[in-house]
């Protein structure tokens, strides 16, 4: 493995562990943007361009704008008085000690049933940009008009919690 790999996966990991550990919430959906572009750039070192332009378009450029626009709208921004990680934080590590073995576990245990030579898809990201506008442009807009709509209910939401805190 390179050692761009190694930088990638530790910036990941990083963002992950930041998003868990720190106790603003801006700061936290922050690092949970580092960790979304460090699967990103993950997914383009693997040639998987499709997966790693969607993580970029749609997590970063939406869900984590998303989120941080959410909690600068309730006022979930405020800084916290006693430190910045959060007390819970052996809890959240242990749960996170066990999700990661069991997806281990998963893994190796995949590798004995999978193939040992698997084809190259033929598909390329030009193929799947052309049955997005062509055959599934349905499906695509009723996404965006899902998200759109999703993002007008946040900011109605947040408007008339602001309105009867006055």
């Amino acid at each position: 493995m390179s050692v761009a790999f190694y930088l990638i996966a530790a910036l990941t990991l990083a963002g992950g562990l930041a998003a868990v550990l720190l106790k603003n919430t801006v700061h936290c959906a922050l690092a949970l943007t580092v960790a979304f572009a460090g699967l990103a750039l993950l997914f383009l070192q693997l040639d998987a361009q499709f997966a790693g332009f969607a993580q970029i378009l749609v997590y970063i450029g939406a869900v984590a704008i998303l989120v941080v626009f959410a909690i600068l709208l309730t006022r979930g921004s405020d800084t916290p008085k006693d430190g910045v990680f959060s007390q819970s934080w052996l809890v959240g590590l242990v749960i996170a000690a066990g999700v990661f073995a069991v997806l281990g576990w998963a893994v190796i245990e995949s590798v004995r049933v999978l193939p040992q030579e698997t084809a190259t898809p033929a598909v390329t990201v030009h193929d799947i940009g052309n049955a997005l506008v062509g055959r599934y442009v349905l499906p695509l807009e009723i996404v965006a008009l899902l998200l759109t709509a999703a993002t007008i209910g946040a900011v109605i939401v947040a408007m008339h919690e602001k309105e009867r805190s006055r």
